[in-house]
């Protein structure tokens, strides 16, 4: 698929598609501290991770229609624009021996608690591997997007992205 067809006919952009537009990282730029990734390949007016990047990491610029791009040379990978982006497509990713880690927007109730084993899941939603949420921070600025980190084992490092939602009883 090509020319955003995946994210078209399944709602979610295809490690192809991220690759063809530079928002997909490697596994060296992950090293250690970790790497921000923004999975955005539609050019739509949409400009808050640059507003809320302190460090002027994050460009769109005119048109506001472009993709962001990141300067990773100026990104400290403090995550403020993970809950900006109203379309929850910023992550942080990092990678250390035979693991991986993925701090990502969550807005869904209830929250998980750290220390609770999870199922990870991709883009779609599809479950991966099992994971272990490290910490979650929800501080009122987010307006009620708390940002959740999660550890899982390194080989599923550039397709998970998220967790998958309990069930709950209404």
């Amino acid at each position: 698929m090509s020319n955003n067809e995946a994210l078209k006919t399944t709602g979610a952009p295809s490690l192809e598609e991220l690759r063809a537009v530079g928002q997909l990282a490697s596994e060296e730029e992950m090293e250690g501290r970790g790497c921000l990734c923004i999975e955005c390949i539609e050019e739509i007016p949409c400009n808050p991770c640059q507003t809320s990047c302190p460090q002027g990491a994050i460009t769109v610029g005119f048109p506001i229609t472009n993709l962001p791009v990141i300067d990773r040379t100026k990104c400290t990978v403090c995550g403020l624009c993970i809950p900006a982006c109203p379309g929850l497509a910023i992550t942080i990713k990092s990678v250390k021996d035979d693991r991986a880690r993925v701090r990502f927007p969550w807005e869904y109730l209830p929250y998980p608690s750290v220390g609770d084993t999870v199922r990870m899941v991709d883009r779609l939603g599809r479950e991966l591997c099992d994971g272990k949420i490290v910490s979650i921070i929800n501080p009122e600025r987010n307006n009620k997007t708390a940002v959740i980190t999660a550890e899982f084992p390194r080989k599923f490092v550039q397709d998970a992205i998220s967790i998958a939602r309990r069930n709950i009883d209404v």
